[in-house]
């Protein structure tokens, strides 16, 4: 593909080093975390506190329901900033609606935001709200969410260092299987079942790691415990721990059969053709953290309900990435291209059964 024929999704590695890195404004010794590839937040220190920001689209699909529509496009963005380790606390929102959007249905999609954001203490304080042509689902407006801490309380890739364990909560393929399964019920029920369809669509609200990023660094964190956190989003498991390892300067080594798996995520990836661990994964948090403290944080995981387990380590970067899978070593690699695209817009247009 050509230079100025991107794929679509995020920019590249590549790209964000040669365009956007080296243009970023203003220099502040203020800026503690800044812009990074595989980084979901920026942090500064504001009044003597660490103040984290995260912006992300507003992400509406219809198709979902309205009512999964708005938690799932609140809990993205509530997602990337708890993973700061920082309670995400203020919202500021732009809505450019499309013009084919009712008054009903804006209505019930605000409710919606209104009521997670209650549920995590989360304060809207300004935003932009109006509909205009051009606008089109899925991306409706972009947000803004700040999370609010001590200056002792974030977590960040710098604090990783070689020999911290990597825990892996809820596993592979969740807002991949998530999504499938809201979509394409049918045919998910007429291969495998009413049972396992109606389970399977429980995935979806399994796509936030708030509670998650929450309950890890309430155990601790940088040396008494977290060090780091990410989400799976775009290339999934395997993206994820790339960037993590990427980002911190370092290698991992990871035992692929440590993973959990949801049940059901075997079953759907396999139905719709694509490799449940490369697959976009919004809800599986990527976490590292202090060796010592890692079955306190899997335990209290566990507490909460949510499954989680410890699949390997960081390493020197020399050791580079190892993927460990029946006792054999091999090379983990990015994988650059998200399978799941593909598999969703051929689904689609083969419609539901």
């Amino acid at each position: 593909m050509s230079a100025d024929m991107p794929e679509i999704g995020k920019i590249s590695p590549d790209i964000f080093r040669e365009i956007i890195f080296p243009r970023l404004g203003a220099q502040s010794d203020t800026v503690l975390v800044g812009p990074q590839h595989g980084v979901d937040v920026g942090i500064a220190e504001i009044g003597g506190q660490a103040v984290s920001f995260t912006t992300d689209p507003v992400f509406i699909v219809p198709q979902y329901g309205w009512e999964r529509a708005a938690w799932f496009a609140i809990h993205i963005i509530a997602s990337d900033s708890a993973t700061s380790g920082l309670k995400p606390k203020y919202l500021s929102i732009d809505l450019n609606l499309p013009m084919e959007m009712s008054k009903a249905e804006l209505e019930l999609m605000w409710e919606v935001m209104h009521r997670e954001c209650l549920k995590m203490d989360i304060n809207i304080i300004t935003g932009h709200t109006a509909r205009y042509e051009g606008c089109n689902y899925p991306m409706v407006g972009g947000a803004t969410m700040i999370g609010v801490g001590g200056l002792d309380e974030y977590v960040s890739p710098r604090f990783a260092k070689a020999g911290d364990a990597v825990i892996i909560t809820k596993g592979p393929a969740i807002e991949a299987c998530g999504i499938f399964a809201a979509l394409f019920p049918g045919r998910i029920a007429a291969e495998f079942g009413q049972e396992l369809a109606r389970r399977a669509e429980d995935i979806f609200y399994q796509m936030s790691v708030v509670e998650d990023a929450m309950t890890a660094v309430a155990v601790g964190v940088r040396d008494n415990g977290v060090t780091s956190m990410h989400d799976a989003t775009e290339c999934g498991i395997w993206g994820g721990l790339y960037e993590v390892a990427q980002a911190a300067g370092l290698g991992a080594r990871i035992d692929k059969d440590r993973i959990v798996v949801a049940e059901g995520v075997p079953e759907i990836c396999r139905l719709f053709g694509i490799d449940p661990y490369a697959a976009i994964s919004e809800g599986s948090l990527i976490i590292t953290c202090r060796a010592c403290k890692a079955g306190e944080i899997v335990a209290a995981l566990a507490g909460k309900g949510i499954a989680a387990s410890v699949v390997g380590e960081l390493t020197p970067a020399d050791k580079g990435m190892v993927l460990v899978e029946q006792g054999q070593e091999k090379q983990l690699v990015h994988p650059i291209v998200d399978p799941f695209w593909r598999a969703f817009y051929d689904a689609a247009a083969q419609g539901d059964v």
